[in-house]
C-alpha cells in the first residue's frame, strides 16, 4: 500500500565535503593560489534543502528493512565501497521482481524494498553502501541518498528529472562525485556513439510521456545526448576485465537510441564474476549461475559498462 511521508534533510556528508572543495577552489580562482590557506579557514554549513515528499510501498516494512540493513552492513566494518555494495546487494536476494514501481502521477521518491527491478535493485545497494560509507545508519539519510543517486541534481523535480538513461545517470552522479566509471580503467575498452532519443522514439510505451510538458523535457534530456561516446568492455574481452565483488555493470545494447537494457553487480564465485541482478526470467533477484562472460554470451549483449562508488 503506498503511502506519502514528509521529513526535513540535511546535505549528505560526502556531498558536503565535496561542495567544500568547490567552494575552496573557487575562492583561489578568484583571489589567486596564495588565498588557498585563507579560504580554508572560512566555516562551511550546508544550508538544508527543501523537504521532499516521499511514496513508500509499505512504510513499515520499508523503514525496518532500510533500518537494520544499514546497521547490520555498518558492523561488519568492510574493508571498500564495493564489498558494501555486494554485501547490500546479499540482503535483497529472492526479492521479487517487479518492472514499474517508480511510476506514478506526480513523480515522486518512491522507495520499494519489497519489489525490484535491476534498475532499482542497483540503486538501493547503491544507496545502502553509500549512507554506510557517510557514517550513517538512519533510514532518513538512506532516503536522502536514494534521491542524490535517481534523479538530476539530486532533486525530485518532475519525470523527466529521474535519470532514465544510464548515459545520463552516469554523467550526472560522476559530475556530482557520487559515481566513477571505471570501463577504460579495468579492461580492453572500446567506445560506442549513439544517439540516445529511444523514450521520445517509443512515446506510447511510456504513460508519463502523454503529458505535453514531460515528453517536452524529456526530449530536452535526450538533446544533450545526440552522438553520445561512451566506452565498453565487448562481450569477447570480459575474460581479461579487472572486476571486483560490488562492481555495477552495465549491459550495452545494439538497440536504436538506447545504451544499456539491464543492470547487476558483480558477484566472484571462486573468484569468477557472476552476475547478481533482480531477473526478470527467474522472477525475483539471485546471483546467476552462469558465469558473467557465458551470460552475456547466451544473452547476446553487447558489452559492459563498469561503476563504482566514487569514495
Amino acid at each position: 500500500m503506498s503511502k506519502k511521508y514528509n521529513f526535513s534533510r540535511n546535505i549528505p556528508t560526502s556531498i558536503c565535503k565535496r561542495l567544500e572543495r568547490e567552494r575552496v577552489f573557487n575562492m583561489a580562482h578568484l583571489l589567486g593560489a596564495g588565498a588557498v590557506a585563507l579560504s580554508c579557514a572560512f566555516s562551511f554549513k550546508a544550508e538544508a534543502v527543501m523537504p521532499a515528499e516521499v511514496r513508500f510501498h509499505n512504510e513499515a516494512v520499508d523503514t525496518t528493512k532500510i533500518t537494520n540493513t544499514l546497521i547490520e552492513l555498518d558492523s561488519r566494518q568492510l574493508d571498500s565501497p564495493e564489498a558494501l555494495v555486494a554485501a547490500a546487494g546479499e540482503c535483497f536476494l529472492g526479492t521479487p521482481y517487479v518492472a514499474g514501481t517508480l511510476e506514478g502521477n506526480p513523480e515522486q521518491l518512491t522507495v520499494n524494498t519489497e519489489e525490484l527491478d535491476c534498475t532499482t535493485f542497483v540503486e538501493t545497494a547503491l544507496a545502502l553502501a553509500l549512507t554506510v560509507e557517510n557514517h550513517r545508519t538512519s533510514w532518513r539519510d538512506y532516503i536522502n541518498t536514494l534521491e542524490q543517486l535517481r534523479y538530476r541534481n539530486g532533486r525530485v523535480n518532475g519525470y523527466p528529472s529521474r535519470l532514465h538513461y544510464i548515459s545520463d545517470w552516469i554523467v550526472d552522479n560522476t559530475h556530482r562525485g557520487n559515481l566513477i566509471e571505471v570501463t577504460e580503467r579495468i579492461g580492453r575498452a572500446d567506445s560506442k556513439i549513439k544517439t540516445l532519443d529511444y523514450m521520445s522514439s517509443h512515446r506510447d510505451a511510456y504513460p508519463a510521456l502523454a503529458d505535453s510538458a514531460n515528453y517536452a523535457g524529456v526530449k530536452n534530456v535526450e538533446i544533450g545526448y545526440r552522438s553520445h561516446k561512451y566506452p565498453y568492455i565487448k562481450s569477447t574481452n570480459i575474460g581479461s576485465a579487472q572486476l571486483k565483488d560490488g562492481d555495477v555493470v552495465a549491459l550495452t545494447t545494439n538497440a536504436q537510441g538506447l545504451d544499456v537494457t539491464h543492470l547487476g553487480i558483480i558477484k566472484l564465485v571462486n573468484g569468477v564474476p557472476h552476475l547478481m541482478h533482480a531477473s526478470s526470467k527467474q522472477k525475483k533477484v539471485i546471483i546467476d549461475d552462469l558465469p558473467l562472460a557465458d551470460y552475456l554470451r547466451r544473452n547476446r549483449t553487447q558489452g559492459i559498462r563498469v561503476i563504482r562508488l566514487a569514495y
